[in-house]
């Protein structure tokens, strides 16, 4: 049994009239409120969006501990699967965690037309650092301290949990080493936002993946937000700039 949905945390399912359409993920730990001013935009363009609650997240952390990267990957199917049912031509938009199943989404379905990506990881971290968290769960210790909300606008915050769950982080890294060593295979536009302050995923992660992709790609420094910018005091850039490119890729 999974515990309510925190207010503010529900996935959203919207069917628009332009024919398009744009699957929103949000990142690990959090949920779509992070989310949620991009997928809003998409509506008011016209589009239909996917906003999908990944499991174990939205609701307390307990839930999330037994859940894996695959998981997400399969609601994330899932939901794009949705989308091609009424959709002729479909981008995909994710932060964090959520571009890190973008992009291997867009690895595995030719019919994503381009990918906007906040922050994305697809960096691996080191071997050592996976070793560390090996040992620390075979001691019997789940979680750690949260990373979500890492944000500089002031009263500006993420409903993301006060805990990370180490399992499926563990699981998330695994599947990042696999998706880094396909970078290349990506040829598809790329609008990718990172924040030149982040305190959760590096900006080398958007270096990684500005040099290995293969199609056209469009970086934006963000100078004035840290992790969560879709929150922060980048967002209204991100929208005019995701607003742009969708107009370019959807056709």
């Amino acid at each position: 049994m999974t515990s309510p949905i925190i207010p503010g945390a529900e996935p959203l399912s919207h069917r628009g009239t332009t024919g398009h359409g744009v699957l929103v993920i949000h990142g690990f730990t959090g949920n779509p409120q992070s989310m949620r001013p991009l997928a809003d935009v998409c509506i008011q363009l016209g589009h239909s969006v996917e906003m999908p609650l990944l499991p174990g997240h939205g609701t307390q952390v307990d839930d999330m501990i037994a859940t894996t990267y695959q998981d997400y990957f399969t609601s994330v199917t899932q939901s794009f699967g949705k989308l091609s049912q009424d959709c002729d031509s479909m981008a995909v938009c994710g932060l964090s965690m959520g571009g890190t199943l973008a992009i291997n989404l867009a690895l595995e379905e030719p019919s994503v037309a381009g990918l906007v990506l906040v922050n994305p990881l697809c960096e691996p971290p080191a071997e050592s650092f996976l070793e560390i968290l090996r040992s620390t769960l075979e001691s019997g210790i789940e979680t750690f301290e949260g990373i979500g909300s890492d944000i500089a606008k002031p009263g500006s915050m993420e409903m993301a949990y006060p805990q990370t769950p180490l399992r499926p982080l563990l699981t998330l890294f695994e599947s990042v080493e696999k998706i880094s060593r396909r970078l290349d295979q990506i040829t598809i536009p790329v609008l990718l936002f990172s924040s030149t302050q982040d305190h959760v995923v590096p900006p080398s992660n958007g270096d990684l993946l500005e040099k290995s992709v293969s199609g056209p790609i469009d970086r934006v420094l963000l100078e004035n937000s840290y992790h969560v910018a879709t929150l922060d005091f980048d967002a209204e850039k991100i929208v005019q700039e995701m607003t742009q490119f969708l107009t370019r890729v959807l056709l």
